[in-house]
């Protein structure tokens, strides 16, 4: 398979880039960081393509799939894994601009990327096109606010795509993990506050990315008449909390 990955300079998207070559497909690696994409082209070798994108930017977005050179043109599976949080402050005090920034992202690249990628998959007469949601786009939590919404607009717009494409040979999932760890993007949500975003994972067997990762490749490698809607997946130390009621005093 050929297989565009973004968001791959970390986390997610750098363990799955690593795992697909171990596997013997070819990968395209999009990240705004082209220097840690280069660092990852030393280890996977020729199969793998640093190509530096910002999906928040449409303009990059564009850019980088023009350059593409022609035997990397043939995109099978799109892996939307770019996103990120910013902030855990109530709505009435976040910072409308990191809202922005996740709207810009999680949303805007997410849907412009994947309206450039399909007509190709379509001509071609195969493709699969796998999100990377979040529990957070099911299970609301305080301080969720956006973020969560962008996570319930990719779940959705997963099955919409589902919907329009059946009779074609393209196939949608909405991969959406829970609690995961060793990665940036509680380091990122809390604006580079190491020691904020450590408390998140303090004495919890947290998810990995490489656990994620092999989620995402085995969803990519089953059977091209199966189509894996979406898979949920959280720690076993992690569950679903009470109804929170707010009692007068």
């Amino acid at each position: 398979m050929l297989v565009l990955v973004t968001g791959a300079s970390a986390g997610f998207g750098e363990a799955t880039c690593r795992l697909l070559v171990q596997k013997g497909h070819k990968v395209i690696g999009a990240a705004r960081r082209l220097e840690r994409l280069q660092d990852l082209q030393q280890e996977l070798g020729a199969a793998f393509l640093p190509v530096q994108m910002d999906v928040s930017d449409l303009n990059s977005v564009d850019v980088a799939l023009q350059n593409l050179p022609e035997a990397w043109q043939g995109i099978e599976v799109l892996v939307n894994n770019a996103g990120l949080a910013l902030g855990l402050e109530p709505a009435d005090k976040a910072d409308f601009a990191d809202w922005l920034t996740m709207i810009n992202t999680n949303i805007i690249g997410l849907t412009y990327l994947t309206r450039k990628i399909l007509p190709g998959m379509d001509a071609r007469g195969r493709g699969h096109v796998i999100n990377l949601g979040s529990v957070a786009g099911t299970y609301p939590y305080p301080g969720g606010n956006v973020y969560g919404a962008t996570k319930a607009y990719v779940k959705q717009f997963s099955l919409n795509l589902r919907a329009d494409l059946v009779g074609k040979p393209i196939r949608v999932t909405n991969v959406e993990p829970g609690l995961c760890g060793g990665t940036e993007f509680s380091n990122v949500r809390f604006k580079g506050d190491d020691d904020k975003a450590a408390k998140v994972y303090e004495k919890v067997q947290y998810l990995t990315a490489e656990d994620i990762a092999n989620t995402i490749v085995w969803v990519a490698e089953q059977p091209a008449h199966m189509n894996v809607n979406s898979i949920e997946i959280m720690p076993v130390a992690q569950a679903f909390s009470p109804f929170n009621v707010a009692r007068e005093a």
